[in-house]
């Protein structure tokens, strides 16, 4: 009986229960175009940047030509990629970088998101092909410096109308890729009626300044901005028309949020495979360190973790492919895999011993990124009380 020849598995270390099965082969092509390229240019570079507090530009291009977003295999009929690969997507390239699953998916969740869910079905047909070609780029400017968790009833920058223009004032905080966005997706609260607006306000507009943010000790690659914007004059046709009320940002952090909790499910996944690789190479008291009871434990507690995040995000996608978004569903799965995967960097912290604080295992880049990863996209105590609230019916907002 001949055999049928098929691919390795993509995840054969950290997918033991092959959750990775639900993808088509047409969807998993893409994916191992995007492993070549990781492996290829982007690996040999990732320590060298994360140390100089730079982002690889270099990678844009190779990363750009993937065409990812629309991949020819699943949009040749006209159908939109499901859910499970855009996670996936966003697993891989966590499981190489948190700098660079936060900065494609700057630009291919947080803005496409923004344009989609916030524009008009008219604003959405114009621009999605030049967001998916990357021939319009852009970031989401939500944080403020003075409001991050309470931003929804704290929201400070200001839109005031003038004729067919708007006039925005105020500022942004932790605005990563805003230094090469062509367009910074900008939410302001309307002085004639105190709701919150989005505009499309462009980069190099009189009126608008970047700093960069300096002295970080996580996403040390990624580039975030704080943005000032006095006077900015940003006309109606690029107000965001299906942005009323901090109501329609929620329903785009409802999808955001999902990405975050892949990218600290790929983080736990690098990890993992960064602290495996080092335990079955190494020798200590001449015998290698993956013989011991003690490592052999760890890395269990640690494929666990992995194993559960996947699952629940797989889930989390799949429900989602169905239409079904809820607040509750992307907080918990945020605030779940955000927790255990601090325990997950700490433990492949520990077993890599001495060695894991130093750049050439991998694992203190993980170790370190997963920081800023818990705290962004809404922390673990305010995705807690989102859930709460749900399962409870009382809100425990302050």
């Amino acid at each position: 009986m001949t055999g049928v020849l098929t691919e390795p598995r993509l995840y054969p270390d950290c997918d033991p229960l092959n959750v990775e099965g639900r993808l088509t082969e047409a969807e998993k092509a893409p994916l191992r175009r995007l492993r070549q390229v990781l492996e290829d240019s982007a690996g040999p570079l990732l320590a060298e940047y994360w140390e100089a507090g730079e982002f690889p530009y270099q990678l844009d291009g190779p990363l750009r030509e993937l065409n990812l977003m629309v991949p020819e295999e699943l949009t040749a009929d006209g159908a939109e990629p499901r859910a499970l690969y855009h996670g996936f997507r966003i697993f891989e390239l966590a499981r190489t970088d948190a700098s660079l699953a936060t900065y494609y998916t700057a630009q291919a969740g947080l803005f496409r998101t923004a344009c989609r869910v916030g524009g008009t079905p008219e604003q959405f047909a114009q621009w999605d092909p030049l967001i998916t070609s990357f021939e319009m780029t852009g970031v989401f400017c939500l944080t403020e410096p003075e409001h991050g968790s309470d931003i929804a009833g704290g929201l400070a920058t200001s839109a005031r109308r003038d004729g067919e223009e708007w006039i925005l004032d105020g500022a942004k905080r932790w605005i990563g890729g805003a230094f090469t966005a062509d367009y910074l997706a900008v939410f302001a609260r309307d002085g004639a009626d105190g709701q919150v607006k989005g505009f499309l306000v462009d980069r190099e507009a009189p009126g608008v300044r970047l700093e960069k943010i300096r002295g970080k000790t996580s996403l040390r690659m990624m580039q975030n901005a704080d943005i000032y914007l006095d006077g900015v004059r940003v006309p109606e046709s690029r107000r965001l028309g299906n942005v009323n009320s901090f109501k329609d940002v929620a329903a785009m952090l409802r999808a955001m949020r999902s990405d975050v909790a892949w990218i600290a499910t790929g983080i736990q996944a690098g990890a993992y495979e960064a602290a495996l690789r080092y335990v079955r190479s190494r020798e200590q008291f001449g015998r290698s360190l993956g013989s011991f009871q003690l490592v052999q434990e760890k890395l269990a507690r640690m494929l666990g973790n992995v194993t559960a995040s996947l699952n629940l995000v797989a889930g989390l996608a799949e429900r989602q492919q169905e239409g079904i978004f809820r607040d509750e569903d992307s907080a918990l799965a945020k605030m779940w895999i955000g927790l255990h995967m601090r325990e997950t960097v700490a433990l492949a912290r520990e077993v890599v011993g001495g060695n894991g604080i130093t750049l050439a295992t991998d694992v203190a880049r993980f170790h370190a990124d997963a920081e800023a990863v818990y705290s962004y996209e809404g922390t673990h105590e305010i995705n807690a009380l989102i859930v709460g609230r749900a399962v409870t019916g009382k809100s425990a907002f302050a």
